[in-house]
């Protein structure tokens, strides 16, 4: 959604010089044949979808547990949103919409069950063992832990996808203090060097403020509808404040779910519209003439004007306060948070009480040394998706639960 239609007339009429290109890629760790009819990038985005870690998003929380309603965003349906962003602006600026895309769809899927609480479970969890980390976990289901392939393991997708998945947050700096290299992502660059000390490309920067946008007002209509705060508290923010007059002002008398709804569309488009904005006037700047250069910037090109980014921290204070730390959120997720701690500690012990492949695979890999087995029982446990954890929970230690 972009409201000002000028923004569309001056879109790049094809690929700008600063766009990753599908023929100039860097390819794939293990070569393989490509496909006729469809670009590397596409087959990349395509991989993604048709993963069983994809599918899995549609019963992760995003923040409220999948029981507590249908209608509230998972990790499935706020992905399919960050993908959408970022293919509009991808399109608007000349670069590669599949490969923002991608990006886009993939850079949740190492999420653990119950949102930030399960992965912050999982990683007090995992200290002794290396910790646990949702960007490092996506590295290993794209690279290690997807074995549906006969000549590899995970998905085989290409340099620009895995480096603007691993990087869409920005560099990776392992010689800044409390910046160590996550396991997987240290391990895989060794096989694949992904320039982490530079800035990705800019369809993974995309992706990534793409990310923003969508989190930031999904997560206000999700609070809105839960009855965690009201619209009239929303309006006091100040760019949310003059959406809402405004539409008071066109719309009297507006019923409160279209008054919502046309609320958050009207923050997605100004929101939209000032990154678009803000990086061409970078671009302008810098005048960057290939992807290479992009990366070598001395900072992102895609970014929100100074302006923008103080509203979008006011937002997120006010989302903290209001939302993430609701007493209604915090006992579901202090709930959530025993249910994984609990999980690993029962594994960790009993690993004979994991499921049959899973013994298997443990056994494959030595079985003897606690740190393999410690990250075998994570990736279990990030696996799962909120009902799975809940059922598996029941199962291990209720007593009157059928295993």
């Amino acid at each position: 959604m972009i409201a000002d239609q000028s923004l569309l007339r001056n879109a790049e009429p094809g690929p700008a010089a600063y766009a990753c290109r599908p023929e100039l890629t860097r390819g794939r760790l293990k070569p393989e044949p490509e496909s006729p009819t469809r670009s590397m990038f596409q087959r990349d985005r395509d991989r993604i979808i048709h993963s069983g870690a994809f599918r899995k998003l549609k019963y992760k929380t995003q923040v409220f547990v999948y029981h507590e309603g249908d209608y509230y965003r998972t990790r499935l349906t706020h992905s399919l949103e960050v993908a959408q962003i970022a293919r509009s602006v991808s399109r608007t600026l000349g670069l590669n919409e599949d490969l923002a895309e991608a990006v886009a769809l993939a850079h949740d899927l190492g999420h653990t069950c119950f949102g930030h609480a399960g992965e912050e479970a999982l990683n007090e969890a995992m200290k002794p063992y290396g910790g646990f980390s949702h960007n490092d976990q996506t590295l290993r289901i794209l690279t290690r832990l997807e074995r549906r392939y006969a000549e590899f393991d995970g998905l085989n997708l290409t340099w620009e996808t895995l480096e603007g998945v691993v990087k869409h947050n920005g560099p990776l700096l392992p010689e800044l203090p409390g910046h160590g290299l996550p396991t997987t992502i240290r391990e895989f660059q060794q096989e694949m060097d992904l320039e982490l000390g530079t800035n990705p490309g800019m369809e993974a920067q995309v992706a990534a403020l793409a990310d923003d946008i969508a989190y930031n007002n999904h997560d206000i209509d999700d609070g809105v509808r839960a009855g965690l705060f009201t619209l009239e508290e929303i309006a006091e923010l100040p760019l949310l404040g003059g959406i809402v007059r405004g539409l008071h002002d066109r719309y009297p008398g507006l019923d409160r779910t279209r008054l919502v709804h046309e609320t958050i569309r009207r923050m997605i488009d100004h929101m939209v519209t000032d990154l678009i904005a803000e990086t061409r006037r970078r671009i302008a700047e810098v005048g960057p003439r290939s992807a290479a250069e992009v990366r070598a910037a001395p900072r992102a090109m895609v970014a929100f004007s100074d302006g923008m980014r103080d509203h979008d921290r006011v937002l997120r204070g006010f989302l903290k306060q209001r939302m993430y730390r609701h007493y209604k959120v915090n006992r579901v997720t202090s709930k959530t948070r025993r249910v994984v701690s609990e999980l690993f500690a029962l594994f960790m012990a009993e690993p004979e009480c994991l499921p049959t492949e899973w013994q298997a695979d443990l056994a494959a890999g030595g079985g003897t040394d606690e740190r393999s087995r410690a990250r075998l029982v994570a990736d279990y446990i990030a696996g799962m998706t909120d009902r799975f954890a809940l059922a598996e929970y029941e199962r291990m230690f209720d007593m009157e639960s059928k295993t």
